[in-house]
């Protein structure tokens, strides 16, 4: 029987991992690695951080962690590491900048880029002939959505071929669903804890930073208390992962809400291992990005909590909110007013919030769960064939 392929997934040095502060690209990694078949020997490559080892197991995998005072240095440190562990393949995630930096130190290494957002392929972080020369060094390049791949091959149509979409999941244990016993017990306490009995809670959990659209939700808020006088606006997040830093925008959004008084509630970026309960607690969870948005994990985790989602139909959002089914999404060039026809239609249906809520926790159960998404993974890049792996 042939060895296990060893493969090296190269994070971008940006966060920890594991770590409550990741953004979604370590925690798809954290999440995803641990589940792949045994077809594949894999160690993590991260950052360093305060009260994690420099190298050890997590999840059973071997992770090792380096400083990161600048992406170069960064780059060079795991470059030099990766010649002790001599990997067969080296998956980089969402940098393709990395990617030809590490091809540089080991030409005879497979090469596999994983993008996770449309950002770092953009003008503004890489040019694009240089772009074109890291997507044609991949032989494999992952995403997360059509919609991703439809950009990335409209940037290098001879890429194309190469590209595999494997939709993201959701910790459907961690993630309650308000419509199971225990759920619904731990539901009703959190709303009593937070003064939210008897209210409409409609919430956002995200970035503060324009692109997210958390303005269109305070601009229709007038509206929608007007018809519904229970209803409150709640906004779970800061402008950047781990922080509490005001920003201009973020400051915008604190004066354009002030004039709702209580209606309104700005609570600061909460750790990772808190976002469940406050989802659990939620009516309807809505997610007005503007553009930009490749997939969105606050997508399917409100889904698994059981809380239908009101989104803009933008991105890959469309590709895990089933429009009438498991939430609604609205038209991007009427946002504001769209939005606010669907949040009214929920609002005012009890019923009808609970059918779809169901609906949502059903899809995640058979379709977003991490393992799914691992296995997708695994046939995308030829670690299993069918339901079984396959030889490297």
């Amino acid at each position: 029987m042939s060895r296990p392929l060893k493969i090296a997934f190269v994070t971008p040095g940006a966060y920890p991992l594991p770590s409550a502060q990741s953004s979604s690209v370590e925690r798809v990694v954290e999440q995803i690695v641990p589940r792949l078949p045994g077809t594949a020997e894999t160690r993590i490559y991260g950052r360093t951080a305060k009260g994690l080892p420099r190298k050890g197991r997590w999840n059973g995998v071997m992770c090792e962690r380096y400083p990161a005072a600048s992406k170069a240095t960064y780059t060079r440190l795991v470059g030099r590491a990766l010649t002790g562990f001599q990997p067969d393949v080296i998956e980089v995630e969402n940098r393709p900048r990395m990617l030809l930096a590490l091809k540089r130190k080991h030409p005879n290494a497979r090469l596999w880029l994983n993008l996770h957002s449309s950002t770092y392929i953009q003008p503004s972080y890489i040019g694009i002939q240089q772009l074109r020369r890291s997507l044609r060094t991949a032989e494999k390049i992952i995403v997360n959505s059509y919609y991703l791949r439809d950009i990335v091959a409209s940037k290098a149509p001879e890429a194309a071929s190469k590209i595999a979409v494997v939709h993201l999941g959701v910790d459907t244990e961690r993630f309650r669903s308000m419509h199971s016993p225990e759920g619904a017990a731990r539901r009703e306490r959190l709303r009593q804890g937070k003064g939210w009995t008897g209210r409409k809670v409609v919430l956002f959990l995200g970035r503060l930073i324009p692109l997210k659209g958390v303005h269109h939700l305070i601009k229709l808020m007038p509206q929608l208390a007007a018809r519904h006088p229970g209803a409150m606006l709640v906004i779970v997040g800061s402008a950047g992962y781990g922080s509490h830093r005001m920003t201009a925008y973020s400051k915008r959004l604190k004066a354009m809400a002030k004039p709702m008084g209580n209606r309104i509630r700005f609570v600061p970026y909460v750790p990772y291992h808190e976002v469940p309960d406050w989802l659990l607690g939620a009516d309807v969870v809505v997610v007005p990005s503007i553009r930009r948005e490749a997939f969105g994990l606050v997508n399917v985790e409100a889904m698994a909590s059981g809380v239908p989602v009101v989104a803009a139909r933008i991105g890959g959002i469309g590709e895990v909110v089933q429009d009438g089914e498991t939430g609604f999404l609205a038209d991007p060039a009427r946002l504001q007013q769209e939005l606010l026809a669907k949040l009214d239609q929920l609002l005012a249906d009890d019923q009808l919030r609970q059918r779809m809520g169901r609906r949502s926790r059903e899809k995640a159960e058979t379709y977003f769960t991490w393992q799914a998404s691992a296995d997708r993974y695994a046939r995308a890049t030829g670690l299993m064939i069918g339901g079984q792996p396959s030889e490297p």
